[in-house]
C-alpha cells in the first residue's frame, strides 16, 4: 500500500472542496471495497478524505410517497429499516443475499453503488487490464472468464458489477442524488452505471469531484409481488454467477405491471424495457415467464467459460418471475430455492 494524506471533511461542501482540489483523492467512509484496492496496488491516492461525519445517515419518507436513503447509511441498517422492509423488501433481500454480516455492518449505500468490478484481472497489477490501465487490453476475454459479462459488454472489457444491492434498485428505478462544485443534481440509477464501451475505466456518470448524498425511491415497491433470487457457487458470502429482482403488480393471474433487472452478467444491473412491456397485461404463466426470459437474453455472448451462464440467467429468471407471482419470495436465511 502506498503512502497518504488523510483529512476528514467538515460538511459535503468542504467534502466536494477538498476531493476538487486533488485529482487523486478519494472519499472514505466504510471502505469495505477501497481499502481492498488499494492493498492491492490497483487505487494509489494521495488523499483520504474521511466523510463518515456527514449527516447522511438518515432514512425518510418523501413528500411523494418515496423514501429517500442518505448515503452513509449502513446497510445492515438500511436492510432491517422499517421503512425498507415495509415497503421496498425486495431491497431488503438484495443487501441480505451480499457479502457478509460484518461487511454489511460497515458498507454504505452510496458505497455499495460505486463498487468496483472483483474480476480477478483487474486486481491483478501485472496482469494487462483496460480498466486498470487503459489501453492495456483485456485479459479476461481470451483467460477464465467464468464470472464474466454475457450482455452489454465490449472489445474493451467483460467484466462484471458486482452489487446485490443494486439490482434491486434498478427494478425499483431509484434516482442517486449528488452534490459537486456546480451544485446538486439527481441521476436515474439506469443512467448511473455505464457499460464500458471504449472508456471501461469509467464505471459511473458520477464526475471525480461530486459525492453521492443520497438515494431516492419511487413510491411504488412492489412489496406483495417481488423476490431477489441470486445462483452463487457457494451459499454465503459469494458474487453473483446470475441474480435476478422482480417486482410485479398483480390484477389476479396478470401482470399489470413488471419490473425485472439481472445481475452478475453485465457491468452494470441489465433491464430491458422490451421485455417488461412484454410482460404488461399477460396472463402469469409458464409459458410467458419463458418467452419473457428468451427475450431478456437474445442478446447474450458468451465466452469459452461462461456459455453456461446464459442459460442459467435464463432459468433464473423464469424462477423469479414465477416466485413473484406467487407471492413467494426467495429466503435470504433459509436460501433454499423455492
Amino acid at each position: 500500500m502506498n503512502s497518504f494524506q488523510y483529512s476528514r471533511a467538515s460538511d459535503v461542501a468542504d467534502a466536494v472542496r477538498q476531493m476538487g482540489a486533488d485529482p487523486t483523492a478519494k472519499f472514505i467512509a466504510g471502505g469495505t471495497n477501497l481499502l481492498d484496492l488499494m492493498k492491492e496496488d490497483v487505487e494509489r491516492p494521495t488523499l483520504l478524505i474521511d466523510i463518515t461525519r456527514l449527516p447522511l445517515r438518515s432514512v425518510e419518507a418523501t413528500p411523494g410517497g418515496g423514501v429517500r436513503i442518505g448515503a452513509l447509511v449502513p446497510n445492515s441498517d438500511l436492510s432491517y429499516h422499517p421503512l425498507i422492509e415495509q415497503r421496498y423488501p425486495v431491497v431488503s433481500s438484495a443487501i441480505r443475499a451480499g457479502a457478509s454480516q460484518q461487511l454489511r455492518n460497515m458498507a454504505t449505500t452510496g458505497g455499495n453503488l460505486l463498487q468496483r468490478t472483483r474480476c480477478a484481472y483487474f486486481y491483478d497489477a501485472v496482469t494487462p487490464c483496460n480498466k486498470r490501465v487503459p489501453g492495456s487490453g483485456c485479459s479476461a476475454i481470451n483467460g477464465i472468464n467464468r464470472g464474466h459479462a454475457i450482455l452489454g459488454m465490449s472489445d474493451s472489457c467483460i467484466a462484471t458489477h458486482p452489487s446485490d444491492m443494486c439490482v434491486a434498485l434498478a427494478a425499483l428505478d431509484a434516482t442517486v442524488h449528488v452534490a459537486g462544485p456546480n451544485g446538486e443534481r439527481a441521476i436515474d440509477l439506469a443512467d448511473f452505471h455505464r457499460l464500458p464501451g471504449d472508456t471501461p475505466e469509467r464505471d459511473t456518470n458520477l464526475d471525480r469531484d461530486e459525492i453521492i448524498t443520497a438515494i431516492e425511491l419511487p413510491a411504488r415497491g412492489f412489496a406483495k409481488n417481488y423476490t431477489y433470487l441470486k445462483i452463487r457457487d457457494r451459499l454465503s458470502y459469494a458474487f453473483a454467477l446470475v441474480s435476478v429482482a422482480v417486482g410485479l403488480e398483480m390484477d389476479g393471474d396478470t401482470i399489470r405491471q413488471a419490473r425485472l433487472a439481472l445481475g452478475g452478467v453485465a457491468h452494470k444491473p441489465w433491464r430491458d424495457s422490451e421485455v417488461e412491456a412484454a410482460l404488461n397485461g399477460q396472463v402469469a404463466s409458464p409459458e410467458t415467464f419463458e418467452r419473457a426470459a428468451d427475450l431478456l437474453l437474445r442478446p447474450a455472448k458468451g465466452f469459452a467459460h461462461n456459455t453456461f451462464k446464459i442459460d442459467l440467467a435464463r432459468r433464473a429468471a423464469v424462477r423469479a418471475l414465477t416466485q413473484a407471482a406467487n407471492g413467494t419470495p426467495q429466503s435470504q436465511s433459509s436460501k433454499k430455492i423455492v
